[in-house]
């Protein structure tokens, strides 16, 4: 039990949580103004992607992720104008621009790092690990650092949404436009305005997310790296009831089935292993379906 209960596991489980949760409380932010942002995969993955090639191309990895918030930004703006000017379905224009992500990474990949499959410059040197003299060795306390910035981000951004949704009158205009939007119309709310500032956000955390993912945790982009993480941040953020504590409760879930995944890479096949927090994703859409998935227009 304890070579499964240990620091080591709680690091894993914070550092594979972050991507999850940033990409989620986009995905929240955009719920609470009444649209269901299935493009979460493909915004991270452009995060992933112009995060490592602004890092390799300045040398700076705080550009990459300057580059990967501003590129995921604009891809989200797609999104915006589309469902929202031309009233297409959200679904399906989410699910078009994650393919032309995974497509558009995979031809820049070759075309403009010239690498096939995966790019590593052993020049770059990636985000920083905050840490703090001396606490590293206290128990429990020293858990809480060695992390790169981005998660600690997470975290506060996760604090910061919490408090703009449920404590400040623009919140509470941006639940209202979720909730009905004719209604905040007719006191004056700007619906379509609001769902701009909603999607473009979700496009800055998930650039984030993907930064985190190549410049933070690898250092390194290969093609399709998210791997479903942005489906996954989705389903967290359904469990969340669209809540930022509670997605936070919800990626701690599937960061730790994810680190589990890793350990059990040493007890069985890695295919099997790597299956894990899938399952568990599908067995949490399964069990908690009646639950959570609402209409959005019944979320207060």
């Amino acid at each position: 039990m304890q070579m499964w209960l240990n620091a080591s596991l709680f690091t894993s489980t914070v550092q594979m949580m972050a991507p999850l949760l940033l990409a989620a409380l986009g995905g929240a932010l955009c719920a609470r103004v009444g649209l269901f942002n299935v493009a979460l995969e493909g915004l991270m993955l452009m995060g992933a992607f112009f995060g490592v090639a602004g890092d390799h191309f300045t040398g700076s990895p705080w550009l990459g992720v300057l580059w990967a918030v501003v590129v995921s930004a604009a891809f989200s703006l797609i999104l915006a104008f589309l469902t929202l000017h031309w009233r297409a379905n959200e679904i399906v224009v989410g699910i078009a621009l994650n393919f032309l992500a995974l497509a558009l990474t995979t031809f820049l990949l070759r075309s403009v790092l010239g690498a096939t499959g995966a790019f590593y410059d052993p020049a770059m040197r990636g985000l920083p690990i905050w840490t703090l003299a001396g606490l590293q060795r206290v128990p429990v306390l020293g858990w809480l650092f060695g992390y790169t910035p981005l998660v600690y981000l997470a975290f506060a951004a996760a604090v910061a949404m919490h408090l703009f949704l449920f404590r400040t009158v623009p919140g509470f205009r941006f639940r209202a436009v979720g909730i009905n939007p004719e209604a905040a119309a007719s006191v004056g709310i700007r619906p379509a305005r609001a769902q701009y500032v909603a999607v473009v956000v979700s496009g800055v955390l998930c650039g984030l997310a993907g930064a985190q993912l190549s410049v933070g945790d690898l250092t390194m982009f290969s093609q399709g790296m998210t791997a479903g993480r942005g489906f996954i941040a989705l389903v967290a953020m359904m469990l969340g009831r669209s809540n930022p504590l509670g997605v936070i409760l919800a990626s701690a879930l599937f960061g730790l089935t994810d680190a589990i995944g890793i350990r059990l890479q040493g007890f069985m096949p890695t295919q099997f292993a790597l299956m894990v927090p899938y399952v568990v994703t599908v067995i949490a859409m399964f069990f908690f379906r009646d639950k959570y998935l609402r209409p959005l227009a019944s979320r207060g």
